[in-house]
């Protein structure tokens, strides 16, 4: 069983409210139970309070640094499975269970988004979904994969759509098939003394990594793929016929490229978009359901 939160265990002190406590019972935003204990658990730790502001810096500057350098190495420089041995290995040995959780739930609920989005498309299209099961499965290449997968489904789409002279549009019976609760349990992250490090801070330690062991190309594919949010929001607004969901996406406009030195910050907000608009689809599909 996973200990309950601090915010939690201590309930209300008027004297002295909890700000994790107001977010936690606050229902403004689609997100489970589940999945806003676990964000907001990760969110409050100590390595997020005391560790990412000396980090963020840090990892900024090497960005900057790395980017300098790589311009004496050869264009194709990369070493794409070497940088996900090391990432799956760091999830395993320093990172929260509930920051490993939300990671591997964010690939299955992506792929679950596009196949929505495919299925109820007036054109027929391929999806590949990536749902890895435990950590070490990443070490496949799944972060460079999600990112191929992303703009691969854009551009594959947007062609049909154009071939075809049609647009995406409400249908008359939305297929919510493939929307479900990812089979991930919590409880089987890994979880010793070593597995202490926030999502936001293992985000900002390994994008540095990130980008030296990728192609500038990978990397910068990588960042700008997260200026899709919007552009997933909107196909899933006019499947759904509900344009105020929008309001949910928060990483600007796709055609506005902003510099890599904020994507760990980005990624962030990229992982709870996708949480949003997944829960927002399962609250769509469960009112479906419910009989006349």
């Amino acid at each position: 069983m996973n200990p309950e939160p601090e915010f939690l265990a201590q309930g209300h002190d008027p004297a002295n409210p909890s700000p994790w406590l107001a977010l936690y019972l606050d229902r403004s935003t689609p997100l489970p139970d589940k999945v806003k204990k676990a964000w907001l658990t990760d969110s409050s730790c100590a390595s997020r309070q005391y560790l990412l502001p000396f980090l963020r810096p840090l990892a900024r500057a090497f960005i900057i640094l790395i980017q300098i350098i790589k311009t004496f190495l050869p264009r194709r420089w990369s070493h794409s499975r070497l940088l996900h041995r090391i990432l799956a290995w760091g999830l395993k040995r320093f990172v929260s269970p509930e920051a490993n959780w939300l990671i591997l739930r964010h690939f299955h609920l992506g792929a679950q988004i596009l196949s929505f989005i495919a299925a109820n498309a007036p054109v027929a299209i391929t999806t590949t979904p990536l749902e890895p099961r435990h950590i070490d499965d990443l070490k496949d290449e799944l972060f460079v994969k999600h990112d191929l997968n992303l703009f691969n489904f854009v551009i594959r789409l947007n062609q049909a759509l154009r071939e075809a002279g049609v647009d995406l549009h409400a249908p008359e019976q939305l297929d919510f098939s493939m929307i479900r609760d990812p089979a991930l349990l919590l409880e089987d992250m890994p979880r010793s003394r070593l597995n202490f490090l926030d999502l936001q801070s293992a985000i900002e330690l390994f994008t540095p990594l990130y980008q030296l062991l990728l192609t500038d190309n990978d990397f910068w594919r990588a960042a700008n793929s997260l200026q899709l949010d919007e552009t997933i929001g909107i196909y899933a607004a006019k499947l759904l016929g509900a344009p105020q969901h929008l309001i949910l996406v928060n990483n600007h406009h796709p055609l506005v490229p902003l510099s890599t030195l904020r994507a760990g910050h980005r990624l962030v907000l990229h992982g709870l978009s996708t949480e949003m608009l997944h829960s927002l689809l399962m609250e769509t599909k469960a009112a479906d359901e419910q009989p006349a």
